[in-house]
């Protein structure tokens, strides 16, 4: 076991090399006046091409990038809009500021995502979109998940803010549904400190969002300050798509370096009552958060494991609620997996240049907690 001595491992943080302090001084030293959009537009035009996409728009937020899209869609009240019910409660903010209805649906045991049967089940005369999340880096099974929004002439949208490197069948995460959204928060693969961007490959949808984006303020009008509609205000920052260019640069390799920690875990962990982030054939898992759900025969005090990771100076998290616990929503134990799962489970420490040592130190930890009596067949 470690002791209190050795120095804390965080549970993520970003990667910040030379290149991303020399752009960043270069936005704040010269990035104004008529220069102001100069590492916007160019961060664009990177994410595009690293996605294989046509559109993108940088945004405040992957929050502000769902918002965007949904309103461009015209989702709104009367509406109802399918999600998983595990999530972080970003997913289904904009559904609600929007007015329309959120309907939460279980998840696939092994993906952790959206389970397409429960997805069909719920559809109404009222469905419009369903939101498909890329947990933790998860691939949702999009094949069927396509076919289903075809059927039922529905919106597939993709939340893909943690799925940066995540490829399925050949196609990133995020370039597969009428638009994705991404989130560059400081605890993501890749970071602009906040930050977000909204992705299409349909053009009167991008220009219905770049329009939204900008208080309504269609492109090309001459008329200074004129708007055509209240819109919103989720531009990202120049000094903020500086850094994002940078980490942009080095994608491959924070990629690489993601995958490299979680294949670390998986090594080390190989042997414990214990599954982690799947990576089924003809996918490619980007392995934001490593993450590991405990068999269900096994006792298991999550508490207990997240007491003793800080207790040696070492951060962890809990799997994300299901999100009709929250005293917003209405409680729905039919639920099964939702309901199980997020009680089995913990997020472990992950970031770019966590050594193998540091892992060694969480997984000593996590063996113990299984085999001391705190977790018991």
């Amino acid at each position: 076991m470690s002791d209190q001595s050795e120095s804390r491992i965080f549970y993520t943080k970003p990667s910040i090399a030379d290149l991303e302090v020399k752009y960043a001084l270069d936005a704040a030293r010269n990035g104004w006046g008529d220069k102001c959009y100069e590492y916007i537009d160019r961060f664009e035009a990177m994410f595009c091409e690293h996605l294989g996409v046509k559109y993108a728009i940088a945004t405040s937020s992957g929050t502000g990038a769902l918002h965007l899209g949904m309103a461009a869609l015209g989702i709104g009240p009367g509406d109802e809009v399918i999600l998983a019910d595990i999530n972080w409660i970003a997913s289904v903010a904009p559904i609600v500021h929007l007015g329309a209805k959120p309907v939460f649906v279980d998840i696939d045991k092994e993906s952790w995502c959206l389970d397409p049967a429960e997805v069909e089940r719920a559809i109404t005369k009222h469905t419009k979109a369903i939101v498909a999340v890329h947990l933790y880096g998860n691939m949702c099974a999009m094949d069927r998940l396509r076919e289903i929004a075809r059927k039922y002439s529905l919106a597939l949208i993709e939340d893909a803010a943690e799925a940066i490197g995540s490829v399925y069948k050949g196609a990133p995460a995020g370039s597969m549904g009428i638009f994705g959204a991404f989130s560059f928060h400081g605890t993501k693969t890749i970071t602009t400190g906040e930050g977000g961007i909204f992705v299409t490959n349909d053009e009167a949808l991008y220009s219905r969002v770049l329009t939204l984006s900008n208080h309504g303020r269609r492109k090309g009008e001459v008329r200074q300050f004129w708007a055509e509609e209240i819109g919103f205000k989720y531009k990202m920052s120049n000094l903020e798509a500086a850094l994002g260019c940078a980490q942009l640069e080095r994608v491959s390799l924070l990629i690489k370096a993601k995958r490299t920690v979680f294949e670390a875990y998986a090594e080390l962990l190989r042997d414990m009552p214990i599954k982690m982030n799947p990576e089924p054939e003809g996918t490619t898992n980007g392995y934001w958060m490593p993450t590991i759900v405990v068999d269900e025969d096994v006792k298991f005090d999550r508490d207990r494991l997240l007491s003793t990771f800080k207790n040696q100076s070492i951060d962890g998290r809990v799997f994300f609620w299901p999100l009709t616990k929250l005293p917003m929503f209405e409680e729905d134990s039919t639920h099964k997996v939702s309901y199980s799962i997020y009680q089995r489970a913990v997020n472990l420490p992950s970031y770019h240049d966590l050594t193998y040592g540091e892992v060694e130190r969480v997984v000593d930890i996590v063996k113990h907690e299984l085999m001391s009596g705190y977790c018991e067949d």
